[in-house]
């Protein structure tokens, strides 16, 4: 069948499936740097105990069959190794079949983590990610030329993430709608990149126009996406570009190099060869009978599933980054339908002092993302993803989301916990650990240029409240697991 395949599309499938494989690569590295903290056997919030209470048919993933963190690390690792190797091109040059088994390996694997990974994998593009990559496996390797309706089910992917965002902006914060909302947005985002600050004092009209131009962006622009060549390639391009500009501004893990794959997937080699050289087209062969039957199949599933989540595009209490089945397929997408004019940071210090008074000296625990030290820059880290800083932001807009971990975090702290240390930046007592530790809450702003010249702080903030009283191992105890060696969970000396 002709019509089943596109083959000016060849250079596209290659670049989205490289760009999805790479960020498949940062997602398992992320998971074996930080799971023993967040979800191991002794972590905040253990997979054991998740699985036992949350059955396998809620939740489908391989550690319902078995957990230890050393299945869990092999899990990570693997999935990281494969995903290296499709990187590097490797299924490439294997027969089709096994090159669809290598993706559908790669998705089981990440499914299996993300399933249990609890609000520490709460996000968007977690079920961004899962989607996309289920569809890279049905594009084929470079044997065969792409399937077209795997990249129009790839357009219709692109096009809710950018029409369900540009909706539930309109349909949400007043700011959005009379253009102010990046007069604060640059400032109180979850995590600052290293140009935030400059973002954040561009004149007010600036802001005024990049609002308007967000808007244009993501409800005009993706009905583009539907139109003839070279339009749908135009208008693809103009999503790249924002959101170049967005990962420029910020740091939001993986979901803009995401949407830049999705978007790179619907332009065709044309109009790629008018910007850029491009290479002669590979031979393609037909796509074979039994290949053609999942694709099929596929596309069928994703109609009937794509019910719920258009039904929530037009709905009036759209709803932001919602999965509909328990294999995060045919999402609903969506981000900042709310901006915080105020940014609160909490902040987590600990002390030796066995007896607390005005004199007590308190150190405080620097985080490697979000902001702390005034004078530190704001680093950049996407697309890797720091899941602690994140949900540290939220805990910082209100207690209720710091509710199920929180106190577990501050327990490991009293403990000198190396996998929960391992998370921060720097650890102000090395040696043995706090007696007590609290936490603060404080407002933060960015600085004008007069102060980051004259003292080189890009912050400046303002006690609030008292988020954390002092607690000591003996308040917190019954949140740390009992460990085989002392040095590990408990404390170095016992309160009197």
């Amino acid at each position: 069948m002709e019509w089943f395949a596109a083959p000016d599309y060849w250079l596209a499938r290659l670049v989205f499936q490289r760009l999805i494989a790479a960020l498949y690569l940062t997602g398992f590295l992320a998971a074996v740097r930080q799971f023993r903290a967040l979800i191991g056997e002794r972590g905040m919030l253990p997979v054991p105990r998740f699985t036992a209470r949350v059955p396998l048919g809620r939740s489908p993933s391989l550690f319902h069959l078995y957990y230890s963190d050393r299945a869990f690390a092999a899990v990570c690792w693997s999935g990281a190794a494969l995903a290296a190797a499709v990187l590097a091109g490797a299924l490439d040059l294997v027969p089709l079949w096994a090159a669809l088994l290598g993706w559908a390996l790669l998705w089981v694997l990440y499914l299996s983590i993300v399933n249990v990974g609890q609000t520490w994998y709460a996000f968007g593009w977690e079920s961004l990610l899962l989607e996309s990559g289920f569809l890279a496996a049905l594009l084929g390797n470079a044997g065969i030329a792409p399937p077209v309706l795997i990249l129009w089910l790839l357009r219709w992917l692109l096009f809710r993430v950018e029409f369900g965002a540009g909706l539930i902006k309109m349909r949400g914060d007043s700011c959005w709608r009379d253009l102010t909302c990046l007069e604060y947005h640059h400032e109180t985002q979850p995590m600052p990149g290293p140009f935030s600050w400059f973002f954040h004092h561009l004149p007010v009209p600036v802001h005024k126009a990049e609002v308007a131009a967000n808007h244009v962006v993501q409800l005009a622009v993706p009905v583009c996406l539907f139109l003839p060549q070279p339009i749908a390639s135009a208008a693809a391009l103009v999503i790249v570009v924002t959101q170049l500009w967005l990962v420029t501004s910020g740091n939001f893990a993986w979901l803009n190099w995401l949407t830049i794959a999705l978007a790179l997937s619907a332009v065709d080699t044309a109009s790629a060869a008018r910007l850029l050289p491009v290479p002669a087209r590979p031979v393609l062969h037909p796509v074979p009978l039994w290949f053609q039957l999942p694709v099929l199949a596929v596309t069928v599933l994703f109609a009937v599933l794509s019910y719920w989540p258009a039904r929530n595009l037009f709905a009036r209490r759209q709803l932001m980054n919602r999965s509909y089945n328990r294999f995060h397929l045919v999402n609903a997408y969506g981000a900042f339908g709310s901006i915080n004019r105020i940014r609160f940071e909490v902040v987590v210090e600990g002390t030796h002092a066995q007896e607390l008074g005005p004199g007590v000296q308190w150190r405080e625990y620097a985080f490697k993302g979000k902001p702390g030290e005034l004078r530190r820059m704001p680093r950049q880290f996407a697309p890797y993803h720091l899941r602690l800083d994140w949900l540290m932001w939220f805990a910082a807009i209100s207690p209720v989301y710091g509710r199920p971990w929180f106190a577990a975090f501050v327990a490991r702290l009293l403990v000198n916990d190396p996998d929960t240390l391992g998370l921060l930046r720097h650890n102000p007592f090395p040696d043995e650990p706090p007696h007590h530790v609290r936490a603060l809450l404080y407002r933060y702003r960015f600085t004008d240029w007069r102060t980051l010249r004259s003292t080189g702080a890009w912050w400046e903030r303002t006690l609030v409240r008292e988020y954390l009283p002092p607690v000591t191992y003996r308040d917190l105890a019954y949140l740390v697991p009992r460990a085989a060696g002392p040095a590990r969970h408990r404390p170095a000396r016992e309160d009197p």
